[in-house]
């Protein structure tokens, strides 16, 4: 069986080695890379990323990533945004004014309330909103670990997989074909977020 090559791209933000080794764990070929030429010969894209959504925009597009991820997401393959990555797929963004984002998503990102302690970070659970590959086998509810201040507001219920309750009920997994997103850090979602790195890689072998 062909082995999955996945590029996990590096936009200098975020600890891109912990999803990379993940990937491999799951027996997927890994190459972190911050050259869009490498997607030539990828089966898959991780997009991770910690920070802000207008600065990883910027460097999309000064790093001449813009054209080639649409491209992909147009064309329907496999890739699976964490965390920023996850936003990043969305139309846009309202952290420190709005931002455009890839546009796999509809729907933008807005703050937590402020009645909410920002970030959210640590563990909470993700429940199912409907059947999805990303979380095929997992348990419901499912442990994961956040890190975040915004949150994605989806305008189409259709691409919500899973939701997580922070004395609000936000989306935490969207998916439509096999483009994927979720809120928090499956590489550090212990053996949660194993099953959900399994699903990928198992969802781009299929596909390959």
């Amino acid at each position: 069986m062909k082995t999955p090559r996945i590029v996990v791209v590096d936009l200098a933000m975020g600890n891109l080695r912990s999803a990379a080794k993940g990937l491999e764990r799951q027996g997927a070929r890994v190459t972190v890379s911050d050259r869009p030429s490498s997607l030539r010969s990828a089966d898959a894209i991780v997009l991770p990323g910690d920070g802000a959504f207008a600065a990883a925009m910027r460097k999309i597009r000064s790093d001449k990533w813009l054209s080639p991820l649409q491209g992909w997401i147009g064309e329907g393959r496999p890739l699976f945004g964490i965390c920023l990555g996850m936003q990043l797929l969305f139309e846009e963004s309202l952290e420190f004014g709005r931002t455009k984002g890839l546009g796999a998503f509809p729907g933008r990102v807005v703050p937590f309330p402020r009645t909410r302690r920002v970030p959210h970070m640590g563990w909470n659970t993700i429940r199912p909103a409907r059947k999805s590959w990303l979380t095929k086998g997992l348990p419901s509810p499912a442990w994961m670990y956040f890190v975040h201040s915004f949150y994605p507001q989806p305008s189409d219920s259709g691409c919500i997989a899973a939701t997580t309750d922070y004395g609000m009920t936000f989306c935490s997994v969207a998916e439509n074909g096999a483009v994927a997103g979720a809120q928090f850090h499956p590489e550090k979602s212990q053996k949660a977020g194993t099953v959900m790195l399994r699903n990928f890689v198992d969802l781009v072998r299929r596909q390959g």
